[in-house]
């Protein structure tokens, strides 16, 4: 039995089984990284398809079998991740800005307004009182 539960069943690193490598949790090469793990260290895949797969049992996923799976990438193919130009950076903060203020009073409150009220809290507030 291998020190890790369930790992020989997904242990198969040529690819016959599952079509592509695939490692269980914890087992996969130093150069395979997931895409967050990617983003972590400032890459991003650049165009190359998956080069393999982590699987896992899990108790919480739905799905038949509750198998999950990471794809990885091969990290030494990875390109530096594109820094934004001054106006996407313009337009994002713009974009973000609209949604903080709030259309009752016009003030920027500092937070994300709730999409269920469409105001701040302040407003939903005293609306709710003028409506009572």
């Amino acid at each position: 039995m291998s020190p890790y539960r369930g790992g020989a069943r997904f242990f198969d690193p040529v690819g016959e089984r599952y079509g592509i490598p695939t490692y269980p949790w914890q087992m996969a090469p130093a150069h395979l990284r997931t895409r967050r793990q990617l983003a972590a260290a400032g890459l991003r895949p650049g165009g190359q398809p998956v080069v393999a797969q982590v699987l896992w049992r899990s108790r919480r996923y739905r799905a038949p079998g509750g198998i999950r799976a990471a794809y990885l990438y091969d990290a030494r193919r990875a390109l530096p991740k594109r820094t934004p130009t001054p106006a996407q950076r313009a337009a994002l903060a713009k974009a973000l800005r609209a949604r903080r203020v709030c259309p009752r009073c016009g003030l920027d409150v500092g937070y994300v307004l709730r999409r269920r009220l469409g105001c701040c809290n302040e407003c939903a507030t005293d609306w709710g009182r003028a409506a009572a």
